[in-house]
């Protein structure tokens, strides 16, 4: 699993931290999600596809 993640889309909004604290961050200069390392563990699919349903402006995805 490889998470994705469109800067030019994030609006900071933090939804994904919401769903996949382990995954996601938010950097502190931009406000802008970042990806933590467990990103690629695959036992943290099922938070990853929540944070890709509940990111409001799609910028979250997953490849496989």
């Amino acid at each position: 699993m490889k998470v994705q993640l469109d800067l030019d889309r994030c609006q900071g909004y933090v939804c994904c931290v919401v769903a996949a604290p382990e995954v996601f961050d938010v950097d502190d200069d931009s406000g802008l999600a970042v990806l933590r390392e467990a990103a690629s563990d695959p036992a943290r699919r099922v938070e990853v596809e929540r944070a890709v349903r509940d990111c409001p402006t799609n910028a979250i995805s997953i490849a496989d």
